[in-house]
């Protein structure tokens, strides 16, 4: 979990709790080009297809839709990118083997400000089948009821 001292949330992906079963969460840095943490000051990012992905020891987010920074020049930078994930050793250990266990996945569920610097809160989730998803609603639609009352 993440502290809740001087963090400004940029976003979040609000399909990740309804499509998945989240299991773990784990927080990790972020290596950016400086239109993307400029575009990223604006709140221009879209997290909805954003995952994660080990590969070559290393962890690379995919899918993470940051806008191109309005002024920015000719240099740019592609708004779906892959870009590094920076995790110390033991957690990167960790992750690869539970990614490795049959139907998990790792999702992107925020990116934040935290105390200057630019986190992004991952998490590993199951997929959830259409009951599940339909229990979801129903759950979400009874405690609206509960609380108009």
């Amino acid at each position: 979990m993440i502290d809740t001292d001087k963090i400004k949330i940029i976003g979040t992906n609000r399909k990740a709790n309804f499509e998945y079963e989240i299991l773990n969460r784990f927080e990790a840095g972020i290596v950016l080009l400086g239109t993307e943490v400029k575009s990223l000051r604006e709140g221009k990012v879209n997290l909805t297809d954003a995952y994660g992905k080990y590969l070559n020891n290393e962890l690379w987010l995919f899918n993470a839709h940051i806008n191109e920074y309005k002024f920015g020049n000719l240099n740019n930078h592609d708004p779906l990118r892959k870009r590094k994930l920076l995790m110390n050793k033991k957690e990167l250990r960790k992750i690869k083997a539970q990614l490795e266990e049959k139907g998990l996945t790792l999702v992107v569920t925020k990116i934040y400000f935290k105390n200057s610097k630019i986190k992004v809160e991952i998490a590993l989730g199951r997929g959830k089948k259409l009951y599940d998803k339909r229990e979801t609603i129903k759950s979400r639609d009874t405690e609206r009821k509960l609380k108009d009352y």
